[in-house]
């Protein structure tokens, strides 16, 4: 299997941001890194394209569907990501931006790959997951402790 520096360097770029999560608002290490034009909030367009863009990072092959050890170099690069960046949190719209990205959560037909159809038909589902308050954006408000909607 071809081997892509692409996951490797994309975490070392968010790394030195661990001294910063410590002080952030909840969910703010999210928005950083999903709302891509810097408005302050993420649109279903723009987490459509960050998980294309995530897929085709993790798929090294360059195949079109995530294996075993590439959905494990995605599943141990996203753990770091949070562990360093979000302080590890595991509650409220974390949870469902976590359950969203998993394997068992994407893998619809069971055949054990995860395809980039598979892959992005989860979005709408998982954008209503994290969109916590149901504006149809994900915000920081969408986060942090006593949000429900």
């Amino acid at each position: 299997m071809k081997t892509s520096l692409l996951p490797a360097i994309a975490l070392a770029a968010l790394l030195p941001l661990g001294a910063i999560a410590q002080t952030q608002v909840p969910g703010e290490h999210f928005i950083d890194n999903w709302d891509l034009d810097g408005d302050g909030q993420v649109t279903l367009a723009e987490a459509t394209e960050k998980r294309s863009d995530l897929f085709f990072m993790f798929d090294t092959d360059e195949n079109g569907s995530l294996d075993d050890a590439e959905y494990q170099l995605f599943d141990e690069t996203r753990q770091a990501d949070m562990d360093t960046n979000a302080g590890g949190h595991k509650k409220g719209a974390m949870r469902g931006v976590n359950q969203g990205m998993t394997k068992a959560y994407n893998d619809t037909n069971g055949d054990g790959l995860v395809s980039e159809e598979e892959f992005l038909s989860h979005t709408p589902d998982w954008f209503t997951m994290v969109d916590r308050n149901a504006d149809n954006l994900i915000t920081t408000d969408d986060f942090g402790r006593g949000n429900n909607g």
